[in-house]
This record gives C-alpha cells, sequence and structure tokens, in this order.
C-alpha cells in the first residue's frame, strides 16, 4: 500500500475523515512554505500537496493563480521545488501538484525521479486526461510514486469505471466545474458520483474545489473519506503567514473529527 493510501487508511480506520491541504510553493516564498507544511501536519493535516507555480495553470481560481504568479515572478524553479518538498517530508506524506507542460520541460523520467528521491509519495496533474497518462504512470509506477485520477460530477459511468481502474493513493473527485476556489456547493450532489467510485475502487475518495471553512469541510465529508482545501489555505498563508495556517487546519481537523465516521 502507498504512502498516500496507507495514510488515509490509518485516519479512516480511527474512524476519522481525511484532510488534504494544499500549498502554492514559493508565495511568499520556500521559507514559508516550508514553515506552513510542517504547521499544517502538526494541526492534523494527512497530507500536503505542494503546488508547483505554472504560468498558465488552467484548474487554478484567482487566489491559486495570483500564488502562482508572484511566485515565478521571483524566479522560482522546478528544481528549488523539490528541494523544498524533500525538507517537509519527514512531517508527513507530500504529494506534488502540478501541469504537464511543467514536467515535460523538466524531463519525466527526471522529475518523477527526483521526486521519489526527496521523498514525495505521489504526483498529481489535472491537465493530464485518462488517455494521455499511460506514459508518465508507468515512470511513476517504477518509482513507487502514485499518480492521482481525477473524476468530476460530468464524468460518465463508463468513464468513472475506467479511471477508478487505474486509480492509486488517493481519488481526487472535483466538486463542481470550473476552477478552484472557495464557494458554495450542494455536495450531496456528488453522492451517486462517489457511490459509483466506491464500487469501482477501495481507494480512498477525496473532495476538492470550493471547501474553504470547517463547515464546508463537514459538508464534503459527509460523503466522501477526505477532503482537500487550496484556495483557504493559500489565501491565508499570503494574509497571515504559517502559524496562521496552522491555525485553520486545527479548525479544519477540529471540525472533522467531529463529524462521524464514513457512511
Amino acid at each position: 500500500m502507498s504512502a498516500l493510501r496507507a495514510k488515509l487508511a490509518a485516519t479512516l480506520a480511527a474512524g476519522r475523515k481525511g484532510l488534504i491541504v494544499y500549498l502554492t510553493a514559493g508565495c511568499p516564498d520556500l521559507a514559508a512554505t516550508r514553515e506552513a507544511a510542517r504547521a499544517a501536519f502538526a494541526a492534523g493535516a494527512d497530507i500536503v500537496e505542494i503546488g508547483i507555480p505554472f504560468s498558465d495553470p488552467i484548474a487554478d481560481g484567482p487566489v491559486i493563480q495570483k500564488a502562482a504568479a508572484e511566485a515565478l515572478k521571483g524566479g522560482l524553479k522546478t528544481a528549488a521545488v523539490l528541494d523544498a518538498a524533500g525538507e517537509i517530508t519527514a512531517a508527513g506524506p507530500v504529494a506534488l501538484m502540478t501541469y504537464i507542460n511543467t514536467i515535460l520541460q523538466f524531463g519525466p523520467e527526471r522529475f518523477v525521479a527526483a521526486a521519489a528521491a526527496k521523498g514525495a509519495a505521489g504526483v498529481i496533474v489535472p491537465d493530464l486526461p485518462l488517455e494521455e497518462a499511460a506514459p508518465l504512470q508507468d515512470i511513476c509506477r517504477r518509482h513507487n510514486l502514485d499518480l492521482i485520477k481525477f473524476i468530476a460530477p460530468t464524468s460518465p459511468p463508463e468513464r468513472i469505471a475506467r479511471i477508478c481502474a487505474q486509480a492509486e493513493g488517493f481519488l481526487y473527485c472535483v466538486s463542481t466545474t470550473g476552477v478552484t476556489g472557495v464557494r458554495a456547493v450542494d455536495y450531496s450532489l456528488l453522492a451517486p458520483l462517489i457511490a459509483a467510485a466506491r464500487q469501482a475502487t477501495a481507494v480512498p475518495v477525496a473532495i476538492g474545489f470550493g471547501i474553504g471553512s470547517p463547515e464546508a469541510a463537514v459538508a464534503a465529508a459527509a460523503h466522501a473519506d477526505a477532503v482537500i482545501v487550496g484556495s483557504a489555505v493559500v489565501e491565508r498563508l499570503a494574509t497571515s503567514g504559517p502559524t496562521a495556517v496552522g491555525q485553520l487546519v486545527a479548525a479544519l481537523r477540529r471540525a472533522l473529527d467531529g463529524a462521524g465516521e464514513r457512511p
């Protein structure tokens, strides 16, 4: 069992919901990224996603777009993010989130090998469709990294089955069409999608996009094994610093721990 799946499995076995936190690397700087990631783990995050900034982050909303632009303006390089991720992995499992152009530019084999050498547990590539994922997935498997797959409200049943057959680590369930960012979402509408996924895979299902508060995290967790919180964390880091990230994550953790066991 991979590090990502094992961590979430242990959390679920303890009667708790998984909490995955996203940070954009290098905003405001890598030192803050490292400190915020450690604060998130200390406050109860199960997994931290470290986003590698990209100039055209098509899956991300304004908060993460701005963070990526600021990091790139400061001259941040992919190799530096990999180094920073390696300094965070001692605190807990880290997944790298980036876009396929970044990986192609770095070199897929070189990128995955470097990520694995630094201790990363998985890679998340939101603009890589299942039909084009096999080459990168083969490389990831050789280096024992999970390549995270996505399902969405627009995914038809036959596609869900094909995605779930390749799922590893955790299955990323996008809550709505569109980009990341805090918004009101009726998570109950995802129940049929997640039920279909659970029939096709035993890999934990995590809901992302839109979750910005403890209340929203609880509402999403009622239908999934874990929740992913990104924009709210990135904004908190930008406005109030790493300590505030820990405070937000602690509030999310307390709320989730009071939400009951998996339905």
